[in-house]
């Protein structure tokens, strides 16, 4: 049994597939999350597979193939998705032929910010890692899955007890495009202790 099996949907896209070690989901035109901030609307329909973990501090792995993308915002990535007003995502997002948008959307209590960087539109693959203290997470990124870049560090509000933690894909705009999920698993938290800091244990 894989990872995925112990993961449940929120909105079961209509065309997806699990097999040999790999989650496959086609997205549908006009889904995505988003909540207010700048564009004013609020989009709360993308699928999102997820489990539920009580551990206040592990780290989430992922690997994402995205080399079907090819229209303005399709994307696909790590998600924690707790209700349609607190959420965190963080994916790669298709522009256009030359670049690209690898980012990360936090959305606390109804208002979304998004934090990005341009990257090459070459690049089909992207690994995320993202980790928990308590109600503190952190994103991280990695090209190869052995060398990991911080992508930021956020709180939390409403992240209390157990969290829901996974992946999702959607294509905000006419289009579509099947995203590959591969190597996925929960382990310790990869997030150390900052310099100063009482251990986990003594918290």
């Amino acid at each position: 049994m894989t990872i995925w099996h112990d993961m449940t949907w929120t909105r079961e896209p209509r065309a997806w597939k699990l097999s040999d070690e790999a989650l496959a989901i086609t997205t549908e035109p006009g889904t995505d999350l988003w909540q207010r901030t700048y564009y004013h609307f609020r989009n709360d329909n993308a699928p999102v597979l997820q489990a539920d973990i009580a551990d206040p501090y592990f780290s989430f792995t992922v690997r994402t193939d995205f080399s079907g993308a090819h229209h303005r915002f399709d994307q696909c990535g790590v998600a924690m998705y707790l209700d349609s007003e607190n959420w965190i995502k963080a994916s790669v997002e298709y522009e256009n032929d030359e670049f690209q948008h690898l980012g990360s959307v936090v959305t606390n209590r109804g208002w979304s910010d998004w934090a990005t960087t341009e990257i090459a539109a070459s690049v089909r693959e992207m690994w995320y890692r993202l980790s928990r203290r308590e109600d503190d997470f952190r994103i991280e990124c990695s090209t190869d899955g052995a060398h990991w870049q911080q992508m930021r560090v956020c709180h939390m509000h409403e992240a209390h007890g157990a969290v829901r933690i996974g992946v999702y894909a959607c294509s905000p705009e006419e289009s579509f495009f099947t995203a590959r999920f591969t190597d996925a698993s929960f382990g310790p938290c990869a997030w150390a202790a900052h310099d100063g800091q009482a251990p986990d244990e003594d918290r």
